[in-house]
């Protein structure tokens, strides 16, 4: 027998990955000098301007002096002492710096709503990424003197335990926080009385208390409607009276009320999150209902979201927000004041979920006509096949487009810019431009917002890339 040999050094190891994926033939043997070409120009390009960075200095003429001392007077270097001396506006906008822990907090109970969402299952890492968040929340109080985080933690970790030692297990002990989240970020950041959140998300229970009552006499139609016709009489005609009761009642002190903080002080990525995490989460459900009434056999819901769908996508962004921000108030009653941040939020949720409805109606129509007919020899009603068959298989197959859209939908919170709002690209570079320290500097805030963003975006397309690796059940 023989003795077994070791492959030639040319059908091994490196040598064998380099001639099978770069140099395999002459177009691609061309193709990998020509890349590291352009990567080795690119470098020599960008590397000194980077390596020349200047992290200290009070303008840019100071950034210019200590690169002219160190390296020479030919040589251009970053000065990313910009970012350093004005990362709170980046961040914050305008938003009072004595109330930055508001913000921060709320992006932190942020990352503790989205956990049961976004996780299914619990494990040492969520466990750990809580401690985290915990001792975060601890360190801010601590350094703003203000101890309401704690306090907001507390009542949600004992509700989960309690719920915990009751039986509820994972994620479902924590699953209700998320829609109270919505009430204490909006409250959190604008301020004022603690019972306009509340009253807020008394009217979603006000919807429900009417479509479990309903659904069983009238049916699903009538359930329905009464769901979406009760919260709106009960914000319009009920909570302003009990908001005014209880705010009279109690004293104007913490946790009962907040120092307000005005629509015009928002920017930067403070903004960015309010209007972009909005969006996302009312684009979803709204587009879901679209996409069912494009497929319904009924003309008159067909018609609407077709005819919405379509002029929707028919129409540009920028459009929608200049009438958001310029005719909407001509056609609300004299002396109403419609914030200008909602009005662009209701405008970007609307364009979002009739992209969001064609993807999903995508995913529908990949399905096989056979589950739908399982559905029916189930004996299941329209509601229960779309709950239970339908639309889970179909929220699979169109994963993809949906964070895409998402993705899109953040990176485009920065066309508010031209509706007055500094957004963290150019309303706020513009502003820091405008100072004499600065005047002059170009690259650096780019670089910077632009890091940012694609460590958000990144982050959902890695997730979605966990998530379809976690429904493939079909291939173990």
């Amino acid at each position: 027998m023989l003795t077994p040999q070791s492959p030639p050094a040319s059908q091994a190891g490196a040598i064998k990955w380099l001639r099978e994926n770069l140099f395999s033939g002459p177009m691609n043997t061309i193709l990998t000098i020509l890349g590291v070409g352009i990567v080795v120009y690119l470098v020599n390009l960008g590397l000194p301007w980077f390596l020349h960075s200047v992290w200290n200095a009070n303008s840019l003429a100071e950034c210019r002096s200590a690169i002219t001392a160190t390296w020479g007077p030919d040589a251009h270097g970053a000065c990313w002492a910009m970012i350093r001396e004005r990362w709170s506006q980046f961040m914050f906008g305008f938003y009072p710096n004595v109330f930055y822990w508001r913000p921060i907090l709320a992006l932190l109970l942020l990352f503790v709503a989205l956990a049961p969402i976004l996780f299914a299952e619990f494990s040492n890492r969520l466990t750990i990424a809580g401690g985290v968040v915990a001792a975060l929340v601890v360190w801010l109080a601590a350094s703003y003197g203000e101890w309401l985080p704690v306090g907001i933690l507390a009542v949600v970790a004992a509700i989960a335990g309690l719920l915990a030692v009751q039986g509820t297990k994972w994620p479902h002990n924590l699953i209700w926080f998320p829609i109270v989240y919505a009430g204490i970020a909006f409250w959190l950041l604008w301020g004022g009385s603690i019972f306009t959140p509340i009253a807020a998300l008394a009217g979603i229970v006000v919807g429900w208390l009417a479509f479990r009552i309903l659904a069983p006499i009238a049916g699903n139609i009538v359930a329905v409607t009464a769901a979406v016709v009760a919260p709106v009489l009960w914000w319009y005609f009920g909570s302003e009276p009990v908001i005014d009761l209880l705010s009279r009642a109690l004293p104007r002190v913490e946790p009962f009320w907040l120092p307000p903080v005005d629509s015009d002080q928002f920017g930067g990525f403070v903004l960015a999150f309010v209007i972009g995490l909005t969006g996302i989460a009312f684009s979803l459900p709204m587009g879901i209902v679209l996409a069912l009434g494009r497929r319904s056999d009924m003309l008159l819901v067909k018609a609407l979201c077709v005819g919405f769908i379509e002029f929707i996508r028919g129409v540009p962004l920028i459009t929608l927000l200049f009438t958001a921000s310029l005719l909407l108030n001509y056609f609300l009653p004299p002396g109403t004041n419609f914030d200008i941040i909602l009005r662009v939020i209701i405008m970007v949720t609307l364009f979002s979920a009739a992209y969001i409805a064609e993807v999903i109606r995508g995913g529908l129509a990949a399905l096989p006509r056979g589950q739908y007919e399982a559905a029916d020899a189930l004996g299941l009603d329209y509601w229960k096949a779309q709950r239970l068959i339908i639309m889970p298989q179909a929220l699979k197959i169109s994963i993809p487009g949906i964070v895409s859209s998402f993705i899109g939908l953040f990176k485009d919170t920065t066309l508010v810019v031209f509706v007055a709002l500094l957004d963290p690209l150019k309303g706020i570079t513009d502003a820091v431009r405008a100072s004499i320290e600065w005047k002059g500097i170009y690259w650096e805030p780019y670089i910077f917002v632009g890091a940012i963003f694609f460590l958000v975006c990144f982050s959902m397309s890695r997730y979605s890339m966990y998530l379809e690796n976690r429904l493939k059940r079909e291939h173990r």
